[in-house]
């Protein structure tokens, strides 16, 4: 992170202590070299999991940032890929990206919680973003992404497992939550930046009563924790085809 093409450790500080559009602003010129921007071994895993399901017309990154994943969206969908994000810096990073061969890239700068399109994509995937969002705000944002998906369109996502209780890692995420809870505390505005708020069990029950019908599909490049469950799993919540009302005959 602190390498030279990286952040430095105020302009970090300067980051934190705005709010979150205007800190990824800031950071949006060096996120690339950031352990912050999904890993490519991530997004490849990612794309082979979503090959054997599509291929798919549309395609949306949801807070696509600088727009790593669409390069997913490009291997999957084949008539255009769309990123948004409320972030204008890094959308601006996107857009000079050297983009994959394949459909056409627009990119659109919206909130995802207010997303400006009708239902007009097969797939919308996310990578992550999830942090930036109270658990509260999950019915809201579920709902607008199964406003923009067509019948039988997917929301896929990739959630890695816990640390252990205990753990190194548990006690490093439970640290940096803490702190960005004092943080906002004592700081306005708030930087919304949680790593223990987007639990599976409790993303399962908002997705099934936005109307979704979710499937977990096992990462297996990422292999298995030592009670032999997925480290990394791919979420896919299918939005239901719409069924047919029969109506009687008339007279």
């Amino acid at each position: 992170m602190f390498s030279p093409e990286g952040p430095t450790l105020r302009e970090l500080a300067v980051q934190a202590l705005s709010s979150v559009e205007r800190g990824y602003d800031l950071l949006a010129p060096k996120f690339d070299h950031t352990p912050y921007r999904t890993p490519d071994r991530v997004l490849d895993a990612v794309a082979r999991a979503l090959e054997p399901l599509g291929p798919f017309a549309a395609g949306l990154d949801l807070c696509c940032g600088t727009g790593a994943g669409v390069d997913v969206l490009a291997r999957v969908c084949q008539r255009g890929v769309t990123g948004v994000d409320f972030s204008a810096g890094m959308l601006e990073v996107a857009r000079r990206r050297t983009l994959p061969p394949g459909p056409a890239v627009s990119w659109v700068r919206a909130d995802a919680r207010a997303l400006p399109f009708g239902p007009a994509f097969d797939l919308v995937v996310s990578f992550g973003a999830f942090g930036h969002f109270l658990p509260r705000e999950l019915p809201g944002l579920f709902a607008q992404v199964r406003s923009v998906l067509r019948p039988d369109g997917c929301f896929a996502f990739p959630v890695v497992a816990p640390p252990r209780p205990g753990s190194p890692g548990y006690w490093t995420l439970l640290g940096f939550d803490t702190a960005m809870r004092v943080r906002n505390a004592l700081w306005r505005p708030p930087f919304v930046m949680y790593y223990r708020t987007f639990r599976l069990g409790d993303v399962g029950r908002e997705l099934s009563r936005a109307g979704f019908r979710t499937d977990l599909h096992a990462l297996p490049e990422f292999g298995r924790r030592p009670d032999g469950s997925p480290r990394v799993r791919l979420v896919v919540a299918r939005r239901p085809k719409q069924r047919r009302v029969s109506r009687p005959p008339a007279g």
